[in-house]
């Protein structure tokens, strides 16, 4: 059975969304720059690491490599700041008592920790204001709260802007959200470099956790443990929120992850930060979301759609749905849209239109993460209309073998995909080993799957493929060459031109 763009879902996503601009009350406005808000500034202590020799003066791939400097303890800094968190903190505390209004950040370096959104407030950023948040990995900034963490439930450090159960909340403005994080500053504990925490010891706590179905508030992480580095905006159980036209960098973690909330528009923002698992937007749970005209410079996916991994995602069970990506700009990052992999509790109904994937460092345009320990239903998913400049390993990337493969009971169902209306830059060469690589298990093939319309130069392989069923290709064009129109079945590993 044919699988087509369906436009009537597709136009009340996007209607939905965009009814969140008109919903904005401009009735009251709060001001951080007025005298009952600087009143509420006082003069914090910044913790911040350094290395004796200075930032490394190569690229981060060679840093890995130069046991040298890895080896070396980071200096314990400490300065005294203005510290804005308790005033902007009152200001949304104040706008939610007035039952909703815009708390402005004027021009300006604002130093904070966490802070609470909350129902019918929007945190607005002038031109030239930044928040910049506190280097300190301390729950004095960063209190424990109920949060997600690669999928998962625990109390950890907040995510840097949070809201849990709110209702018409916004970040808006040409500010800029600067997490602060580097090299020396939260990403140590991504390895255990220079001496730090290695974060894989307290991730492997967390998964046993989710494992053994621990009470989710019982998965306790405070600082005194917690290598978990902190999503930069993560709201949970929210309804009716924007996130418009900031620009974020430095983040530890994820930007922007809305878990378990309906109706999402996220409009032309900056994504700048080019860190260790900097994805872009990582909606997760959440239904009818709108990401639309973004530019994004991420250090790993620059859009990764989520649904929580493994016992968590099958206990939430929760999948996400009507999702639009459309306008967007991806300009650095290893995926360009990432479906997975903590995908256990399914997605279906994902609309992708006119993007532009320009990413030097980009390895798969469009890729599928799941595995027989992640499960997950996956499908009615539609690609059309995009131009991709490079792609180093696939254009089309799906894999039933990633990580844990096949050691596992919960078999993924990955059907319904049309990928229609790719193209190469004009003049490009995209540079790709295959122009696809699918892979399902011989009891969970993929299944329903179209090319349409490509036209793909730079290819330096054939396609691989393993255990499909319906494959069709129309008016696939590789190197130059047009390939048989045909639909096709696929069992045991196959690589060759037009399958």
């Amino acid at each position: 059975m044919d699988f087509t763009w369906n436009q009537a879902l597709y136009e009340d996503i996007v209607n939905r969304a965009e009814s969140l601009e008109k919903k904005r009350d401009m009735k009251h406005i709060l001001d951080i720059g007025s005298e009952k808000y600087e009143a509420l500034v006082t003069v914090a202590e910044e913790e911040f690491l350094t290395h004796p020799d200075g930032p490394y003066p190569g690229t981060r791939d060679e840093m890995k490599h130069d046991e040298n400097y890895l080896r070396k303890k980071l200096i314990q800094n400490y300065r005294k700041v203005p510290y804005s968190g308790h005033a902007i903190q009152a200001a949304i505390d104040d706008a939610a008592a007035m039952g909703g209004g815009i708390v402005r950040i004027p021009e300006g370096t604002y130093y904070t920790g966490a802070l609470v959104l909350k129902s019918g407030v929007e945190l607005n950023l002038s031109d030239g204001a930044t928040l910049r948040f506190m280097r300190n990995k301390s729950n004095t900034y960063y209190p424990v709260r109920f949060s997600r963490w690669e999928g998962v439930e625990c109390m950890n450090f907040s995510p840097f802007i949070y809201a849990d159960g709110a209702e018409d909340i916004a970040v808006t403005g040409t500010g800029t959200l600067d997490g602060a994080a580097d090299e020396f500053n939260w990403m140590p504990w991504k390895f255990g470099y220079f001496g730090e925490k290695d974060q894989q010891i307290q991730r492997e706590r967390l998964f046993a956790f989710n494992a053994e179905r621990t009470d989710p508030e019982q998965r306790i992480f405070d600082d005194t443990v917690s290598t978990l580095r902190p999503p930069f905006i993560q709201f949970y159980r929210c309804r009716n929120v924007l996130i418009r036209d900031v620009r974020i960098a430095n983040s530890p973690f994820w930007e922007v992850n809305p878990v378990l909330c309906d109706n999402v528009l996220i409009r032309g923002i900056h994504v700048e930060t080019n860190l260790y698992n900097n994805d872009g937007v990582d909606p997760e749970c959440s239904r009818n979301v709108l990401i639309e005209d973004c530019y994004f410079q991420t250090g790993d996916d620059c859009i990764a759609i989520k649904s929580g991994r493994n016992q968590d995602g099958r206990r939430v069970g929760v999948p996400t749905e009507n999702v639009v990506i459309r306008r967007n700009h991806f300009s650095n990052g290893h995926g360009g849209i990432t479906i997975g992999s903590e995908i256990s509790g399914g997605v279906h109904h994902v609309f992708a239109d006119e993007n532009s994937f320009d990413s030097p460092n980009l390895d798969y345009p469009i890729r599928f993460k799941t595995n027989a320990k992640r499960g997950g239903s996956l499908d009615n998913i539609y690609v059309r209309n995009s131009v991709v400049n490079k792609s180093r390993v696939a254009i089309v990337h799906a894999d039933f073998f990633y990580e844990e493969g096949r050691n596992g009971s919960h078999l993924p169902d990955l059907h319904n995909i049309v990928i229609d209306g790719f193209l190469t830059r004009a003049g490009g060469c995209i540079d790709a080993k295959y122009p696809f690589y699918l892979k399902g298990f011989a009891d969970a093939p993929i299944r329903n799957v179209t090319f349409r319309n490509m036209y793909l130069d730079g290819v330096h392989g054939h396609a691989v493929l393993a255990n499909i069923r319906n494959l069709r290709y129309d008016n696939v064009n590789i190197n130059g060459i047009r390939q048989p129109d045909r639909s096709v079945d696929v069992g045991e590993e196959k690589s060759g031109p037009a399958l």
